[in-house]
C-alpha cells in the first residue's frame, strides 16, 4: 500500500492575490483566516490578496502568509499524511498539520520568525545565490574556497534537489563563489532578491531572538513523523523538534536528502499544499516514478 507525505512550501511562493479564491468560497477557511488576522493584529489577508507587492515580499508578512494559506487550505482537506515535511518556513506548517505544534501558537512563532530574520539581514547584510548544474560536494568545496573566516563565508543553503542548490553568505563571499562557480562548469549561479542570508551562520541574532520563544512553545508528539530539514530524519520526539526548529535557522534545508529518506521509507505519493508548485517540481527532478499533486 502506497505511503502519501504532505508538503508546505516556503518562502519565495508569495503572490498577490494569495488564497483569494479559498477565502470567498470556503467558510472554514475563512473562519481560520479571520482568526489569524485577529491574534496578529491587523489584516494580513488584505496584504495577501491586495498587496502592495513590495509589502507582501518583506519577511515578517510573507512568512505568516504563507503559513496562513497553507493551513487553512489544509483544513479544508480531508488528506491523512503518513508523514509530513516542510521547505524551511514550511516546516511549522507540517508541524501544525501532524498535531505537533496549536495553529495560533505557531502563527505567532511565525510572524516573530519573519520579524527576526528580516532584522538580522539588516544586521548582518547578506545575500543568496542560486547554483544550477553542480554536484553537491562541488559547491559545498567551492564555498569553502570561497570564504575567507567568519566574517566573509558563504554556506551551502539549501539542496533542493540534485543540480540544484541555494548558497548564503556575505555578498563578497558570494562573489568570489560564484567566479569560481562559473569557471568550474556550472550552469548557472545568480544572485537571488532576497533580504538576508538565510539559512547561514549569519541568522544567529534570529536565533538567538527566537530561542526564547521556542523554549516556550507547547509541542505534542504528532500523529504521524514530521521530516526534518536540520537533519532529513523523520521524528516524532517533541524535544527533538525543537532543537530541529531553532537549529534549521543556522543550516542549510537537506531537501534532497529528504526526498530520498522518504523514498527509501517507501513513501511514493508526495502532496503539496499551499501557495504554488515549487515542490512538486523537485519530488520530479529527485524521485524517479513518484507520483505528485498539488493544492494551491
Amino acid at each position: 500500500m502506497s505511503k502519501t507525505a504532505v508538503f508546505f512550501p516556503g518562502q519565495g511562493s508569495q503572490k498577490v492575490g494569495m488564497a483569494q479564491n479559498h477565502y470567498d468560497e470556503h467558510s472554514d477557511f475563512k473562519n481560520i483566516a479571520d482568526r489569524a488576522n485577529e491574534v496578529l493584529g491587523y489584516r494580513l489577508t488584505d496584504i495577501m490578496f491586495d498587496g502592495p507587492e513590495e509589502t507582501l515580499r518583506q519577511t515578517e508578512h510573507t512568512q505568516p502568509a504563507i503559513f496562513l494559506h497553507s493551513i487553512a487550505l489544509f483544513n479544508t482537506l480531508t488528506i491523512t499524511p503518513d508523514a509530513v515535511a516542510g521547505h524551511s518556513l514550511g516546516e511549522f506548517s507540517a508541524l501544525v498539520a501532524c498535531g505537533a505544534i496549536e495553529f495560533e501558537s505557531a502563527l505567532r512563532i511565525v510572524r516573530k520568525r519573519g520579524q527576526l530574520m528580516q532584522q538580522a539581514g539588516t544586521q548582518n547584510p547578506g545575500t543568496m545565490a542560486a547554483v544550477i548544474g553542480m554536484e553537491d560536494q562541488q559547491v559545498v568545496d567551492i564555498c569553502a574556497q570561497a570564504s575567507q573566516g567568519d566574517n566573509d563565508l558563504v554556506v551551502a543553503a539549501n539542496f533542493n534537489c540534485p543540480g540544484q542548490l541555494v548558497i548564503s553568505g556575505h555578498v563578497p563571499a558570494i562573489d568570489r563563489a560564484l567566479i569560481l562557480l562559473k569557471e568550474n562548469g556550472c550552469r548557472m549561479a545568480k544572485k537571488l532578491p532576497v533580504s538576508g542570508a538565510f539559512h547561514s551562520p549569519l541568522m544567529q541574532p534570529a536565533l538567538d531572538g527566537l530561542r526564547a520563544e521556542l523554549e516556550q512553545l507547547k509541542i505534542s508528539t504528532p500523529f504521524c513523523p514530521i521530516y526534518a530539514n536540520y537533519t532529513a530524519e523523520a521524528t516524532t520526539e517533541p524535544e527533538e523538534i525543537r532543537s530541529n526548529l531553532l537549529n534549521q535557522l543556522l543550516n542549510p534545508v537537506r531537501w534532497t536528502q529528504t526526498l530520498q529518506n522518504m523514498n527509501a521509507a517507501e513513501i511514493t505519493n508526495f502532496v503539496e499544499v499551499g501557495p504554488g508548485n515549487v515542490l512538486q517540481g523537485l519530488v520530479k527532478r529527485t524521485l524517479k516514478g513518484a507520483e505528485t499533486s498539488g493544492n494551491e
